[in-house]
């Protein structure tokens, strides 16, 4: 270790004479000076950067790491102007500076193998050869979620060369891949709390209304993804013990999160918060603490927005179709997670390994972002699943020299369908659609949704939210940008909770999409409203719907017969299974009766429950939201998740629903040698 910064010393000394050389502005007139001023900036960047980063994190967050630069060339030009000497003409020339010695360690720090990885690697490989630990621990898992990676997507990536190292464990017949099938509700938000927790009951989609609240949950809202965790959570989730949540909405009971949402905890009520034994932050404060980690983070930031920026305009010079605007604030948004979030996962993943921890569940979030503006196989998309399955090679190196043995498990919590977003093709969104047949010359207006933001940027959210855990003003105003985070301002909710500010689409009428799914309902009345009465006061709603070219079928419930799914050319009443014509249900696949028929059984079910149509022939569909990719109903490719798994464990058969995931995952637990999670002290009731 004392040669290799002894060589990194030399490198930066040499690197300030060549400076020295080439820049003006800026010059060393004596011998000493290099090496004086390399010595101080060593000291500066390994003590007091840390302690600065602390207060400054928000700043390289937002900048995606740029403000990070600023800060240091301060601390630079403040080392320059106390050496004796040493001419450097402003903070210009200071960036210039900070921007040449960062490239130089980072390069060395690579030739020299100075990351933490390398070290871990080294450093347990020495261990494992001296006879170190007991060898008496049940091996590890490591489940590792593509978000948005459909079935059908992973076997062509497999074949393609997209995904190396998967195709890899496949021919070396060490694992296996299936598929499993989704819930009504095809999104991040039902699945991984249904994953995690074992239940995902009430959970209607990415966002819905709960009428008795006035309220509309969102998934990626701190305070809602905590109350939902609340609901479901019994104290025995899957990461229940001593495991690790990293990059997800819920933390399975984990007490080692990062990037999770229902664990925000300057942002969730003191009755919702989760206890664990991390510090606030401490995640992105062990990687960004590295010059060198920023650095690397820093330059495939920048390289990510230039590929968004190529990628559009090739889009749009070829006359792609479907897609949808890319531009505004996108390309600068989409870094933090096909970069950011995703570097500081798998930094936490290896910290993981290192601290032997039984069970770790993280969320690779690039894939889903990329595919909604891109689509689900555009070269772009593909070029951002290469680099996730690069970041999988890393953990399976990782986990191979591991403190204990660990099986890599990768799954994905639902896929993705393609086609044209409903209001491109129809000319009107369908909160303007039912708005119109519901009368709405005095309802509120809805604004158009601008796809230009990122779509479930919920890792970045939970990243700002926990580095503005301070309590001074700036922090204070970072917090309320951070809870209206991946919520639009036409996406109908409640700020905070605060009661009867849900837009309506018509009087007494809200209308909440998600993805494929559109959820209606008719606020002046208490409960379900049944058929009966929406046709008896909206005459012209429900025939004009069933009708639509971007309606498949809806859900509603009826005073006679109970739950009746409706269709252009016929209907089926779920509770006889009687048909009347054709049955509406049969593009949607075997399972989707009795999907449908639970969602009718929850508590929140909206009144009208609207899923896009699904052409088999094109496997297009058109989603109520505008994305070119979309997920969160029934139809097509978006609901085929995959399960990539050792063959070592033994196979989980035919999955549907993240319920039953759950139950596979934690079988495979036990067949390990986990123990079961005992019973919580006091456990929340599931609702």
């Amino acid at each position: 270790m004392a040669a290799r910064i002894v060589l990194i010393w030399a490198a930066v000394t040499g690197a300030l004479l060549g400076l020295d050389a080439l820049l003006p502005g800026f010059a060393m007139h004596h011998w000493w000076q290099p090496t004086v001023c390399a010595l101080l900036l060593g000291t500066l960047t390994a003590g007091l950067w840390p302690l600065v980063l602390r207060i400054a994190l928000p700043v390289v967050l937002f900048s995606l790491g740029l403000g990070s630069f600023l800060l240091i060339s301060a601390g630079t030009l403040a080392i320059f102007k106390a050496v004796p000497g040493v001419e450097i003409a402003d903070f210009r020339t200071a960036v210039a500076v900070t921007v040449g010695m960062s490239a130089v360690g980072a390069l060395m720090s690579s030739l020299l193998a100075i990351d933490r990885e390398e070290i871990f690697f080294r450093r347990v490989a020495r261990r494992s050869a001296a006879g170190a630990g007991s060898g008496d621990e049940p091996p590890g898992v490591i489940f590792l979620q593509v978000d948005g990676l459909a079935h059908d997507v992973v076997q062509r990536a497999v074949r393609d060369g997209d995904m190396p190292t998967l195709a890899a464990w496949l021919a070396e017949d060490s694992h296996a891949l299936t598929p499993w099938h989704t819930d009504w509700s095809s999104q991040t938000g039902a699945s991984v709390c249904g994953i995690l927790h074992g239940s995902n009951h009430d959970i209607l989609g990415f966002r819905w209304y709960e009428k008795d609240r006035d309220h509309v949950m969102a998934c990626a809202h701190p305070r809602d993804a905590a109350e939902i965790e609340r609901r479901h959570s019994n104290g025995r989730g899957l990461l229940a013990g001593d495991g690790a949540s990293r990059g997800n909405l819920f933390t399975g009971d984990a007490p080692h999160v990062s990037l999770t949402m229902s664990a925000v905890s300057v942002l969730v009520p003191k009755g919702l918060r989760r206890r664990r034994r991390d510090r606030v932050g401490a995640g992105y404060f062990a990687y960004f603490a590295s010059p060198v980690n920023l650095v690397r983070t820093v330059a495939a930031a920048l390289a990510d927005v230039v590929r968004e920026l190529l990628a559009a305009a090739r889009q749009r010079r070829a006359n792609v179709r479907p897609r949808v605007r890319r531009g505004g604030l996108y390309p600068l948004a989409r870094p933090g997670t096909t970069v950011i979030a995703r570097d500081v996962v798998v930094w936490a993943i290896i910290e993981d390994m290192l601290a032997g921890r039984p069970v770790v569940y993280a969320d690779f979030l690039g894939y889903d972002e990329v595919a909604h503006h891109s689509g689900i196989e555009r070269f772009d998309t593909l070029a951002v699943l290469r680099d996730i399955d690069r970041q999988i090679h890393r953990l399976h190196r990782a986990s191979r020299l591991g403190p204990r043995r660990y099986h890599l498990v990768v799954l994905s919590d639902h896929g993705q369908t393609q086609g044209w977003a409903f209001a491109d093709r129809f000319g009107e969104r369908i909160e303007e659609v039912v708005g119109r047949l519901c009368g709405d010359g005095h309802g509120e207006p809805c604004r158009g949704h601008d796809a230009r933001r990122p779509a479930e940027g919920w890792q970045m959210g939970a990243a700002l939210a926990e580095a503005t855990s301070g309590g001074g003003l700036i922090a204070r105003r970072l917090r309320a940008r951070v809870e209206r985070a991946g919520t639009a301002e036409d996406r109908t909710r409640t700020e905070s909770g605060a009661p009867g500010t849900v837009a309506r689409a018509a009087p007494g009428v809200v209308v909440v999409v998600s993805g494929h799914l559109a959820m209606v309902s008719f606020t002046e009345h208490a409960g379900r409203v049944p058929l009966e009465t929406i046709e008896r006061e909206f005459p012209r709603l429900l025939p004009a719907l069933v009708d639509h070219d971007g309606v498949g079928f809806m859900l509603v419930r009826s005073e006679q017969f109970g739950p009746v799914v409706l269709g252009r050319d016929g209907l089926r009443r779920l509770a006889t299974g009687v048909v009347i014509g054709e049955d509406p249900l049969v593009p949607y696949g075997e399972h989707a009766a009795d999907l449908v028929r639970r969602v009718d059984e929850f508590p929140h079910c909206a009144d009208i429950m609207i899923n896009s149509r699904y052409d088999p022939e094109t496997q297009n569909a058109s989603p109520f939201e505008p994305h070119v990719g979309s997920h969160g109903g029934l139809g097509g490719p978006q609901n085929r998740g995959f399960l990539l798994y050792p063959k070592e464990l033994p196979p989980p058969g035919a999955v549907v629903g993240a319920e039953a995931l759950h139950r596979v995952f934690r079988d495979w637990l036990s067949h390990l040698g986990h123990p079961v999670p005992g019973e919580a002290d006091t456990p929340a009731a599931v609702n």
